[in-house]
């Protein structure tokens, strides 16, 4: 596997070896002593996996938790979506900031989204499903969502078309109301 660093230190694109031939491939997507090695960062105890499926326009995020902060590891298994990461640590040197990744079927990428980021995607071909493994569990109560729109993140989000929102995430916070972390 190797890293790919972005805008944001703390935030990586992990390209896995794919292993194909004319019958498919095969691909490690998940080593414990592979990821915290190559990203230095210790140990991380991944305690829940999601799966969505969205279409083409589906925005969801930007969703981060107060309480029991969440650090995700992304990957989309079928078709594509755009991945962003947003900041959120007033103490961090690149608060307010975002990193926009394709991921896809296709490019087999992984984004490692640390606690303390904002993280939403939107979907960019007919159909998506995303798998990704999380640092802790869902806490609907600390769950906050920040407006994918918002001016002062001036997220470029690909889209020719409004996107398709959540009633939660269409009522999100800007980055200067939310409640962040310190």
């Amino acid at each position: 596997m190797q890293i790919q660093d972005t805008d944001i230190a703390d935030v990586k694109i992990l390209i896995p070896k794919v292993f194909g031939d004319e019958r498919g491939f095969f691909l490690e997507s998940f080593n414990d002593n592979v990821f915290s090695e190559l990203l230095g960062i210790g140990k991380r105890s991944f305690v829940q996996d999601n799966h969505s499926r969205s279409c083409r326009g589906v925005l969801r995020g930007l969703h981060y938790q107060l309480k029991n902060t969440q650090g995700k590891l992304v990957r989309c298994v079928q078709g594509e979506i755009y991945d962003v990461a947003v900041d959120i640590r007033k103490s961090s040197k690149t608060f307010g900031k975002w990193v926009g990744v394709h991921l896809s079927s296709e490019n087999k990428h992984i984004l490692w989204v640390p606690e303390g980021f904002a993280h939403g995607f939107v979907v960019v071909s007919d159909t998506a499903e995303v798998l990704y493994k999380t640092t802790a569990f869902y806490d609907p109560s600390s769950e906050r969502s920040i407006l994918w729109n918002d001016p002062a993140l001036n997220i470029q989000w690909p889209l020719n078309i409004t996107p398709s929102l959540s009633k939660k995430d269409s009522e999100g916070q800007t980055l200067t109301t939310a409640e962040v972390f310190s």
